[in-house]
């Protein structure tokens, strides 16, 4: 469900931006205004990077191979933060260079009436696109908060989709509130204020979207829920002695790793062992369908002193 609702998402906010970036350059063409053409470049750069999820996605279904093991579900990752970049750059220190390029170099608008209109259709498309993002992310989101969301989501597309949207609404205000101030006082000024605006807005938003996505490239392990589903799946298990240490990664946004040391009877056969590794992986895959790949270790209880120290150890029938 949130691969669908993240290409969903996706392709509401590629319409959305092609049409609105092909219609603010119209009147950035006929109006002049350095916040028209702020806001043509954003929207292009945000069509540019949703065909880059896109292509991400397609990219991240390939099957694993002999170099990949594990598959490209990652490379998503990658294409979310060549996002963040793009949107740093291209938009952000565009926006930037243009507004202070308006401020040394002023000058009036023409067809003032022009601009408003675009921003505003601008903003009616984009609302649509927002609410198509906010829809999809209430599939996944639960409980959390949007900033747990956009922070806690190992589905890179829609937290980038959702923050897009974002930024997008907030730059056309600015827009309108810079061409609206120059229409009214004739000065460009607020028009150079505007775009200035937009560029540190869309910088800001950039440097979220980077620090999270390249958390994600590092390797994230398991939600705190999550983890605990699994530890107390394994100590539930009636031929578990104990859980010895346990260590999760995500390898894709669909796909988590677990390896785990399980302790068993020193008497069990290991015919027997090997029966409740299976049970124990099927268990597990039930309660937390996101654990595709398992690793269990079979081994002996021990004291705790020679056991990792950072690893919380469950014995049956002890304190």
């Amino acid at each position: 469900m949130s691969a669908s609702g993240g290409t969903k998402a996706i392709v509401a906010a590629l319409l959305a931006n092609s049409g609105i970036a092909v219609t603010k350059f119209i009147a950035f063409l006929f109006s002049g205004s350095s916040s028209m053409l702020a806001e043509s470049v954003h929207s292009l750069a945000d069509a540019g990077n949703q065909g880059l999820l896109i292509l991400g996605g397609k990219r991240a279904k390939r099957a694993a191979t002999q170099e990949h093991p594990f598959g490209f579900g990652r490379e998503r990752y990658v294409y979310a933060f060549i996002v963040a970049i793009i949107l740093f750059s291209v938009g952000g220190m565009f926006s930037i260079y243009e507004g202070i390029d308006k401020l040394q170099h002023p000058h009036p608008l023409e067809y003032p009436w022009l601009p408003p209109l675009v921003l505003a259709i601008a903003i009616v498309l984009e609302v649509f696109s927002l609410r198509t993002a906010i829809i999809e992310s209430n599939h996944v989101r639960g409980k959390q908060s949007w900033v747990q969301f956009v922070r806690r989501a190992k589905q890179p597309e829609l937290p980038v989709v959702l923050l897009e949207d974002i930024a997008a609404l907030l730059g056309l205000v600015f827009a309108m509130i810079g061409v609206g101030l120059t229409i009214i006082t004739g000065d460009s000024f607020w028009d150079a204020v505007g775009t200035l605006a937009i560029g540190a807005l869309l910088m800001l938003v950039a440097i979220i979207l980077g620090i999270e996505t390249k958390s994600l490239l590092v390797g994230e392990g398991a939600s705190v829920e999550d983890e605990r589903a699994i530890r107390d799946t394994i100590n539930a298990h009636p031929d578990v002695e104990a859980l010895i240490h346990m260590k999760s990664l995500y390898v894709g946004p669909d796909e988590l790793l677990v390896g785990a040391k399980v302790a068993f009877g020193r008497t069990r056969q290991l015919t027997d062992v090997a029966n409740a590794v299976d049970s124990l992986e099927t268990t597990i895959r039930e309660r937390v369908p996101v654990a595709r790949i398992i690793y269990i270790e079979p081994d002996v209880y021990r004291p705790k002193s020679s056991q990792p120290s950072t690893d919380a150890i469950v014995v049956k029938g002890t304190d």
